[in-house]
């Protein structure tokens, strides 16, 4: 449980878990913190619906968003991930643990930008609307998100008039505006949803995102219901949309392809907590945790060159409604060993081999991270490939 506004946790066992207290390098410049939080779900059986046990869908993740910079959030289906975001816009709320949202200048006039911040879980009044204007959130399918009955000008200026920002000309003029920001064109706005393309359509989601200046949009595989040449172009007008308004991004995806593109650090879940984390170029080019490098390895490579040994994953993935002995991830990992049965490996910062990272931008949760025995090579190109990648912009095809 965490205790008021510390970092500090304790286990069912007694132990004090400090899982939070290493991912905040500049506290002042988060945008937003997530501090120990878990999510677990009842499970019901029979007739009456009696609890039974709990599933654990995210179990004491701690990282930090900072203005400006897009955090990519990664795994497989099942670990967690769009259970974080959901909690990170409060469609639902933590079990235990902290997300804390700054404002900004939209804080009270009374307390400082910079020490101003919004408990998500338990927001109320003033609090909750600053939160519902400052964080966002971009869905995975176009089809499915917008309201079919609605155009697309209502569609876009209804967050505009819920929040009583605009009314009238005003709110005709701002939705036009947002329109010309992703790139519809105004005429566009008295037709339906079902005229449009898949890219269209999260076009249309992206300006609703937008509409109240938010600090940080939650974008869940925004791209993954759309084909390849659309999903660059969206890639592309998030990324400018980023640099013309300062804006944080939560990238949610399971396409590393993605993430290592438009990402300046990724986060790796798997069953419900954080395994690595880190800036994209490094992780990507130097694996810390094994289950990283199977990610990694079961992605395609573009470049024939590129190639790293394949990292074989068998056995069975841990019941997430049972306690887990050791770490969750050895009983799929061909490096495990004894220690790994015995103890969890902690979340921990390592040395950067990025200077500009500064030395604690990387974690990982591994007992074997500072000499990993799967190697630390990224194939013949090296990291400097890996960095060129990562910034790369995606040509619209």
């Amino acid at each position: 449980m965490v205790t008021g506004r510390g970092e500090t946790s304790v286990s069912e066992s007694g132990e004090h878990r400090d899982v939070g207290r290493f991912v905040s390098e500049s506290p002042g410049r988060a945008v937003l913190r997530v501090r120990n939080v878990a999510k677990r779900y009842p499970i019901k059986r029979g007739s009456f619906h009696r609890t039974t046990g709990y599933l654990r869908a995210v179990d004491s993740v701690s990282f930090d968003v900072f203005h400006g910079e897009t955090l990519g959030l990664v795994g497989e289906s099942g670990c967690g991930k769009t259970t974080m975001g959901k909690m990170i816009v409060r469609a639902d709320v933590p079990t235990s643990g902290e997300i804390l949202f700054r404002p900004g200048s939209e804080g009270p006039a009374s307390a400082s930008p910079d020490d101003y911040s919004i408990d998500v879980g338990t927001a109320r009044g003033a609090d909750l609307s600053r939160l519902r204007r400052g964080v966002q959130m971009i869905f995975q399918n176009p089809y499915a998100s917008l309201n079919p009955r609605h155009r697309v000008r209502d569609i876009i200026g209804e967050p505009l008039r819920i929040n009583g920002i605009a009314r009238g000309k005003s709110l005709e003029e701002r939705v036009f505006e947002l329109m010309d920001q992703v790139g519809l064109r105004r005429e566009y706005g008295i037709r339906y949803p079902h005229a449009f393309s898949g890219g269209q359509r999260q076009r249309i989601g992206i300006a609703r995102a937008l509409a109240l200046n938010p600090r940080l949009v939650v974008c869940d595989e925004p791209v993954s219901a759309l084909d390849v040449s659309i999903q660059a172009q969206i890639l592309n007008l998030l990324r400018d949309l980023q640099s013309q308004y300062g804006l944080a991004y939560i990238m949610i995806s399971h396409d590393l392809g993605v993430v290592q593109h438009i990402s300046d650090r990724v986060a790796v879940m798997y069953l419900g907590k954080l395994v690595e984390l880190g800036p994209t170029a490094e992780l990507f080019a130097r694996p810390r945790h094994p289950y990283t490098r199977a990610l990694l390895d079961a992605s395609p490579k573009p470049h024939p060159r590129h190639r790293l040994q394949a990292t074989a994953i068998s056995g069975d993935v841990p019941d997430a409604s049972q306690d887990i002995a050791g770490c969750s991830f050895r009983t799929r990992c061909p490096y495990a060993q004894r220690i790994c049965a015995e103890e969890e490996p902690p979340l921990l910062p390592l040395a950067s081999t990025d200077a500009a990272s500064g030395p604690t931008r990387r974690f990982a949760a591994c007992h074997f991270a500072m000499s990993p025995p799967w190697g630390e090579a990224a194939g013949p190109t090296g990291i400097e490939r890996a960095q060129t990648m990562q910034r790369k912009h995606i040509p619209s095809l």
